[in-house]
């Protein structure tokens, strides 16, 4: 007989991993609560036992997807290696998003691209605009496809089944309450408006969004055919924005014909893209060793099945958008059954499907594990959990900068500050001169010369460096040592230790240091005991920013 699983009543497969459909779930009810729950919170939402989500919480916070803080999990970014493996194999993204964001600088509307999942859309891309009334939804989220301008478009290409799938979800959720993104509110409409839109879309070959979601929110959307794959829809290009800056028809008559032209321009890419190669290389070393090691060190808090099982899905990225069981066998290391048994988990849950000659494919659905809450991070939130580790360790402040746009001072971002009696009191939006500062220091030097904005150098105290040649020798030095030591150049007795914080680029976007009393540490303890824990965290800084960073956008201020 098959299995049951506590998460629903649904029959899965006996071979299928229990502990990874509950972990899974786990992931699910984070992201549906805006990526923070207590533990009680998930023991409720579950139905899992505490002690069953305390293991899945540990296993998880293990893996760096998510963090423990008290009583509440909360999402780390690391859990975005989930959803930029399938973005990653889609494609879509490093192909589209560039003419994407171009029309939105061009219209000054925000401008996503979607993709079908069932009888839903999921959006992959965002390029939205800086207002006070904000009308893009994030990556990820999934919107039923009837209150959406792409939804008639991807329903010219349902069955028979589908259709009749779409209207069975309708009667059963009359509200859309499976639909977080949305507001909830009864149909306004019959099913056959539906229809009519869709067969209009067939026709037109575009559709229309006239407040379908809410009062005020209209949108015009345009398919993106792969010529590669028969001419089918691979994704769709939708224009967003409100009543009070354009009708839906508006949007019809002077917003669709650009869409159309930037459409034309992202199936040239399609058509001129090569073909992916196959999957090739040897299978990564250490899964095993660091599984085993971790269960070793937590006991039976470390739930390895579900470990295991998540990396599964890390194997699909660019170039492995289909794999075969030997495939993912071999770009994760892990033995073909338990590869199997994972694979077969995850097509019961939606998040694979066979894709035809023994081969497997990630579905939209793994962008709902973990990936909307978190597309809209910056980087202050990013390093706030780690400045606060490095606070406890060092016992000392401390911060994160960036310069601000004169170029001239710095600004603070995100702070930990320490518990001593005596400690640096500095508040985020602070700014300081750049040329005394230790985080200052560390930004000017990664500049060119040419680019790099001093200001007046007034002694600030008898230590100030306020020769430019001076200072320009000393930021050079910093450039190559790749650290910044200020002692009691800001302010007597204050001395600080910085380091930049690079993009995926390697440029550098932020600083972050160490700041304290002189008479607390000596300038070589500086550099031999705390140094090398600043670098440490920004490291750990830099590998959530790649990762959070690989297709959304991380605001550093």
């Amino acid at each position: 007989m098959p299995a049951k699983t506590t998460l629903d009543d649904r029959a899965v497969p006996v071979e299928a991993v229990t502990p990874l459909i509950r972990g899974v779930g786990v992931l699910w009810r984070l992201t549906e609560a805006g990526g923070t729950l207590s533990a009680s919170g998930l023991e409720r939402a579950t139905g899992l036992a505490r002690s069953t989500v305390d293991r899945i919480a540990s296993t998880l916070a293990r893996m760096g997807y998510v963090r423990l803080d008290g009583r509440d999990v909360i999402l780390s970014p690391r859990v975005m290696e989930l959803g930029n493996a399938y973005l990653a194999a889609l494609g879509l993204p490093a192909l589209l998003t560039s003419h994407a964001d171009a029309l939105a600088d061009e219209l000054d509307e925000s401008v996503s691209l979607a993709v079908a999942d069932g009888d839903g859309i999921r959006f992959i891309h965002q390029a939205t605009r800086r207002r006070a009334m904000s009308l893009s939804f994030r990556i990820g989220d999934l919107l039923p496809a009837e209150r959406t301008a792409p939804g008639p478009l991807f329903a010219t290409e349902w069955t028979a089944a589908e259709w009749q799938a779409w209207r069975g979800r309708r009667a059963a959720d009359p509200e859309d309450r499976g639909f977080p993104a949305v507001p909830p509110q009864p149909h306004p409409s019959p099913d056959e408006d539906f229809e009519r839109r869709a067969a209009r879309a067939r026709k037109d070959g575009w559709a229309l969004d006239d407040q379908l979601i809410e009062p005020g929110l209209v949108a015009v959307s345009v398919p993106v055919r792969d010529p590669r794959a028969g001419g089918g829809i691979a994704c769709v290009a939708n224009v967003v924005s409100h009543t009070s800056r354009h009708t839906a028809a508006d949007l019809r008559d002077t917003l669709l014909p650009r869409l159309r032209a930037t459409v034309a321009k992202m199936e040239h890419e399609l058509r001129e893209a090569p073909q992916p190669q196959s999957p090739r290389g040897a299978a990564p070393a250490g899964l095993a060793a660091w599984t085993g090691a971790s269960k070793q060190e937590l006991g039976r808090e470390f739930v390895e099945s579900l470990a295991r099982g998540l990396t599964v899905l890390t194997a699909f990225g660019e170039g492995r958008t289909e794999l075969t069981l030997t495939d993912v066998a071999r770009a994760t290391g892990l033995a073909r059954a338990t590869a199997r048994r994972a694979l077969i988990t995850y097509e019961h849950l939606g998040l694979v499907r066979q894709s035809g000659n023994r081969a497997f494919a990630l579905t939209p659905r793994v962008l709902s594990l973990g990936f909307p809450p978190l597309s809209r991070t910056s980087l202050p939130q990013i390093a706030t959990p780690h400045l606060t580790e490095l606070a406890t360790r060092v016992h000392e402040s401390t911060s994160l900068a960036v310069l601000t746009p004169s170029g001239d001072e710095i600004q603070y971002t995100a702070r930990a500050a320490t518990g001593r009696v005596m400690s640096v009191d500095v508040t985020v939006g602070t700014r300081l001169p750049a040329y005394a500062t230790s985080l200052g220091r560390v930004l000017l030097a990664d500049l060119p010369p040419a680019d790099r904005h001093l200001g007046p150098l007034s002694p600030l105290t008898p230590h100030t460096t306020t020769h430019p040649a001076t200072l320009t020798t000393t930021l050079d030095d910093i450039r190559t040592q790749g650290y910044a030591l200020v002692d009691e150049e800001l302010e007597a007795g204050l001395r600080s230790v910085a380091v930049p914080v690079r993009d995926r680029t390697g440029r550098v976007v932020a600083a972050l240091n160490v700041a304290m009393h002189a008479a607390r540490r000596s300038v070589e303890e500086c550099v031999r005991e705390v140094l090398p824990e600043l670098v440490g965290t920004a490291g750990r800084v830099e590998g959530d920013l790649r990762v959070a960073g690989r297709f959304a956008r991380v605001g550093v201020g």
